[in-house]
């Protein structure tokens, strides 16, 4: 439990990094949105000495800005997570209408008076209205001294086309007063609502890749929880197994002699010591796994007689590498549980060493005559099911079960 909390709190701490890192990019791509105008102003005066930075200029365009940045912290804060954590489509898809509406409303209420460019002030039609060349509204004739170009023609010079209407003549409103303003949406318009969707789709990129993150570190994290808490089932169902397995051997051992059995019971002194202080922790040194399998054989040595060869060979000196605990034990005592024969010599050879950054370790046994129907039981299953949760597919294990023997022969990485 204690290694699952702090996983969670490693999950935590990761969790409030990575809205610190999304907030820092909100934050920086703001931040040079807001600083390309004053870049591109200054650009301008340093090179036109005519030009004066233009304070107005600048205000205005960051109001249009923040008309922006204030839509976007409603979609970030308020309405994105609708959508990307809480999957709310329909309440999302109404939100975002409803800005999208108001937004129109005010870029078009706000429109400038003329449409979006200002009529030309020295249009032709413009100059001729104010100096019409026959007569005002009302049909009078010019004035003398009205006429520039000379005197007013005749009806037969003008042929017999009839007059064109008053707007026709004097080039239509259109030509006084400009272009004219569009009904519903203008050109400036539609490159605003363009801009705020695609900002608003770029929000939903962001949120959608931390999110993608946030998934990836969360199933990490629960796997790596499910990994420890079955490594820690299977460590307590391996220590039962294992105890109960020796006190039956020191049992057997004070029926046949007590004073060794008193002398048994210090090696398993030393043994449970080192299940109570070392069992519990992720790896332990192998010259302490080292020390652990002599205390064993020593310790089931007392027990048999010459007619069991046992031989065990481990390095003295050892690599500073680390081994999950007990994981070595199972085979040598499935060994001695099952590879024992009274009737005749029976052998047990053990043997480990280091190449480079593996483990090498071989355990080879004589087969009981009366087969055994508890081989390959829970130690066995266990320590099997402890290798594919720690190594995976970095690991090998080789048994043969023959006739007369049985072999293991265990390749694991140190590193």
């Amino acid at each position: 439990m204690i290694t699952i909390n702090k996983l969670s709190l490693r999950y935590m701490k990761w969790m409030q990094e990575q809205r610190r890192y999304e907030n820092l990019t909100y934050l920086a791509l703001w931040g040079m949105l807001f600083a390309v105008p004053v870049l591109s102003l200054y650009i301008r005066t340093v090179n036109d000495a005519d030009y004066a930075f233009n304070w107005d200029e600048l205000f205005m365009i960051w109001r249009q800005f923040a008309i922006f940045l204030l839509i976007f912290l409603i979609h970030n804060f308020f309405l994105a997570p609708l959508l990307v954590y809480k999957h709310k489509r329909a309440l999302y898809l109404c939100s975002v209408a409803v800005i999208t509406g108001l937004f129109i409303v005010f870029q078009c209420s706000h429109r400038p008076q003329g449409g979006n460019r200002p009529a030309p002030m020295n249009h032709p039609s413009m100059e001729a209205s104010q100096n019409p060349p026959f007569g005002d509204d009302f049909g009078r004739p010019p004035h003398e001294g009205e006429m520039d170009n000379g005197p007013m023609p005749l009806h037969g010079e003008l042929g017999n086309k009839p007059m064109p209407p008053h707007g026709e003549r004097f080039g239509g409103p259109e030509d006084r007063m400009g272009p004219k303003p569009p009904a519903f949406m203008g050109e400036h318009d539609i490159v605003a609502l363009i801009i705020l969707l695609l900002m608003l789709g770029m929000n939903l990129g962001v949120k959608y890749y931390f999110k993608s993150r946030h998934d990836a570190k969360q199933l990490m994290v629960l796997e790596k929880e499910n990994l420890e808490q079955q490594l820690e089932y299977l460590k307590y169902q391996i220590n039962p197994h294992f105890f109960m397995n020796t006190l039956n051997n020191i049992h057997a051992l004070v029926d046949i002699d007590p004073e060794q059995a008193k002398d048994t019971i210090l090696e398993l002194s030393k043994m449970m010591r080192f299940v109570l202080y070392e069992g519990d922790k992720k790896g332990v040194p192998l010259s302490r796994e080292f020390e652990f399998i002599r205390h064993y054989v020593t310790l089931m040595r007392m027990r048999y007689t010459d007619k069991v060869e046992v031989k065990v060979d481990l390095p003295t000196e050892t690599p500073d590498y680390e081994l999950p605990p007990l994981m070595l034990i199972t085979f040598i005592e499935n060994a001695f549980k099952h590879g024992i024969s009274y009737q005749r010599d029976s052998f047990i050879h053990v043997k480990a060493a280091v190449k480079g950054s593996s483990l090498y370790f071989e355990c080879h046994n004589s087969k009981a005559d009366k087969p055994n129907e508890e081989r390959g039981g829970v130690g066995l299953t266990n320590v099997k099911q402890r290798l594919n949760l720690i190594y995976g597919e970095n690991y090998t294990l080789n048994i043969q079960d023959e006739p007369d023997t049985y072999n293991v022969e265990l390749v694991i990485p140190l590193a």
